[in-house]
């Protein structure tokens, strides 16, 4: 694999991201559904930049990781944060938190004060992620029946006045 690069998406990327996606639902015995759930996968740009957000890849010959912005409410200070996949080979090496640092310090720029998103609840390693640099849960769940098959959701929020615990430093160069 050559060396991981993040990068800002671009619509030659769309087939990667799609690819890389269902790749994780497929370790989790799902797979994408792109006339429901994952409809913004279809037209990235459209969903993403095209709204005020920003998405951006990581790049090593393929996709090998994802991440994106989207405001919610912009006069409550409040965007959500989508679509954070890796590569099984890249978790655990430090790409999650720069991805996660690269939306977090876009969301503070953008004047955000909160971040607030839905995560599958079978994502266990990403939740503990989430918990590790700072989201927290209120305890909300929801249903979802727009897969192939339903699911369930955890809520996360975190205020954006609070710094990263992890150095930013202990992360991967581009």
């Amino acid at each position: 694999m050559t060396k991981p690069a993040l990068r800002p998406f671009v619509a030659d990327d769309q087939d990667g991201v799609i690819t890389l996606v269902d790749g994780v639902y497929h370790e989790y015995g799902d797979r994408l559904c792109l006339p429901g759930a994952d409809a913004d996968l279809a037209d990235i740009a459209g969903t993403y930049l095209d709204h005020g957000g920003a998405f951006i890849v990581l790049a090593a010959g393929t996709i090998v990781g994802s991440h994106a912005l989207l405001p919610l409410d912009p006069e409550a200070g409040t965007c959500t944060f989508r679509r954070l996949y890796l590569d099984s080979s890249l978790r655990g090496t430090g790409w999650g938190e720069k991805l996660m640092g690269w939306a977090i310090e876009l969301a503070r720029a953008q004047d955000f004060e909160r971040v607030e998103f839905w995560s599958d609840t079978r994502f266990r390693r990403a939740h503990r992620f989430f918990e590790r640099i700072g989201f927290q849960r209120d305890g909300r769940t929801r249903q979802m029946d727009d897969g192939w098959i339903p699911y369930q959701e955890y809520f996360f929020w975190r205020d954006l006045d609070t710094p990263l615990p992890t150095p930013a430093s202990s992360l991967p160069s581009d």
